[in-house]
């Protein structure tokens, strides 16, 4: 039985990542969720967070929006609204769209901006503590495009 596992990570806008991994923590709704080689078969949701790829005993964390992980025996393919590399993450910007988002939660919104407002409060989150969370951690590996 193989050790790894293909890795998939599409947004709207492209494939984020895409190769063959040692291991996998997905942010879920119940806690952090690690994945293996050979893992049982789930359909699960992701939350906005911080996702860990081992690979060659390295590891790589993103900052993840929203999303569906489908998880079989030999691959996981995550949908997500957003998957950034720490190296990626601009943490001014970042810190200005939570200002922004926390401003907007102060007004008269109805559920449905509210409901907008939160998912880009936690979006910005969530990369403002992977950026924070890996400052000055940079590997060869994090440093090339995992875009195909």
């Amino acid at each position: 039985m193989s050790t790894t596992f293909k890795l998939e990570i599409v947004t709207p806008e492209a494939v984020a990542y895409s190769e063959q991994v040692d291991m996998v923590v997905l942010p879920g709704t119940e806690g952090e969720l690690g994945v293996l080689a050979g893992h049982e078969p789930l359909m699960t949701t992701i939350v906005p967070g911080e996702l860990r790829i081992t690979k060659d005993g390295e590891e790589t964390a993103m900052a993840v929006g929203p999303g569906f992980a489908e998880i079989t025996g030999e691959a996981v393919r995550i949908l997500a609204d957003m998957a950034l590399r720490a190296d990626e993450i601009d943490e001014a910007a970042a810190v200005e769209a939570r200002q922004r988002a926390e401003q907007a939660l102060a007004q008269k919104l109805s559920e449905e901006q509210v409901a907008t407002v939160e998912a880009s409060l936690q979006k910005a989150l969530a990369q403002i503590e992977v950026k924070r969370r890996h400052r000055g951690q940079s590997s060869a590996h994090g440093q090339h495009s995992h875009q195909k």
